[in-house]
């Protein structure tokens, strides 16, 4: 049974030819109906010139409005009624309010009657990652027992199985009580989604000490310690979102996203300074050839396209915000990541842990 996930088709920085592309992609290599949100008069030849006549199940799902990176996301969320982030998140709302066990769907192209847009299971966006966080509380509204979102961020390991970090940037201001709910969060998605038994959480601190941190990881620690059906791990540190000593670590947003920032500049720096060391080092061909096998390989194990984006965890449904600068590859995997999302029933498990708590 396919599974529907709708795209913002105006999000990313070189939209939509990125969105297009990653969209046909997606449905060929996966079980997926791929919806694209966007103006049809720019959407629609274009997507015929990629497809050239092959039958995908690649839609098109009429939105005027698109919101973009300079828009101040408050002001747009309200503004933009027609917006594609506005329109495809109704469609996963529309998805969960039919969706009480499987229902069949409707044969050929069930789409865009007069009922509205049609139903998903999930959405993605490579756009703005605050519109896109303010649409989903607005459109999808929270899950039961959890007061704030996170975004969570899937980072490589030397140990070669990926981590968790959140929350990354969905608030700025966190107390005890939403660490809490967001270690709930990121255990059940990474038990259920990465498929990592019984994942080691930790708290992001300074210090693995349990004296080590600030006001708020201090008074998160003992709520952690308390909390049962979960591997708390204690305290752990900067090193540990790579060494692969933690599967999840659970943070306030601002460290969080100054953390990820921290680690896509030094991915960086890394990468173009081993491209120059290659090509100023390296004088045989032979030389050349295996040395470009192995940085590829190696910036394949640092690139975010390879994981699809970041759940937003705590909303009622699926959304999956990706980097601006996706490209097809990381929008197909952003598409099957929405889908894997959504059919691993992570929601109804995050909702059962707390309400236990």
């Amino acid at each position: 049974m396919p599974i529907d996930i709708v795209v913002d088709a105006m999000g990313s920085d070189k939209a939509p030819e990125p969105e297009i592309r990653g969209a046909i992609l997606a449905a060929r290599q996966y079980d997926v109906r791929v919806h694209l949100a966007g103006p049809e008069d720019i959407l629609r030849p274009l997507l015929r010139q990629h497809l050239r006549g092959a039958h995908l199940p690649v839609f098109i799902v009429p939105a005027s409005e698109w919101i973009t990176m300079d828009d101040k996301a408050a002001q747009a969320v309200r503004t933009k009624r027609d917006s594609t982030m506005r329109i495809g998140l109704k469609m996963v709302r529309e998805g969960l309010a039919s969706h009480h066990g499987p229902t069949p769907h409707g044969h050929g192209h069930h789409h865009h009657g007069p009922s509205g847009p049609g139903k998903a299971a999930g959405f993605f966006t490579a756009g703005n990652t605050g519109a896109a966080m303010a649409t989903a509380k607005m459109v999808l509204g929270m899950l039961s027992g959890v007061d704030r979102p996170a975004l969570a961020t899937i980072l490589p390991t030397v140990r070669g199985i990926p981590s968790l970090l959140l929350d990354v940037g969905a608030n700025v201001d966190s107390d005890p009580d939403n660490l809490v709910q967001f270690a709930v969060m990121g255990h059940m998605y990474a038990q259920n989604v990465l498929k990592i038994p019984n994942p080691r959480v930790g708290l992001l601190s300074i210090g693995e000490e349990d004296s080590k941190g600030n006001s708020i990881t201090r008074d998160t620690l003992p709520l952690l310690r308390a909390l049962p059906g979960i591997n708390f791990i204690g305290n752990v540190e900067g090193r540990d979102l790579f060494n692969g000593h933690a599967d999840v670590s659970v943070c306030d947003g601002f460290v969080g996203n100054v953390a990820l920032k921290t680690c896509e500049g030094t991915a960086k720096l890394v990468t173009v300074s081993l491209r120059e060391a290659l090509k100023s080092t390296v004088t045989s061909q032979v030389g050349a050839l295996l040395s470009r096998k192995a940085f590829d390989d190696f910036k394949k194990r640092l690139d975010y396209s390879e994981y699809g984006g970041a759940p937003l965890l705590g909303v009622r449904g699926v959304c999956i915000v990706g980097h601006g600068s996706s490209n097809e590859k990381a929008i197909m995997n952003g598409i099957r990541v929405a889908a894997e999302f959504a059919q691993a029933e992570v929601n109804s498990a995050i909702e059962a842990a707390l309400h236990t708590a």
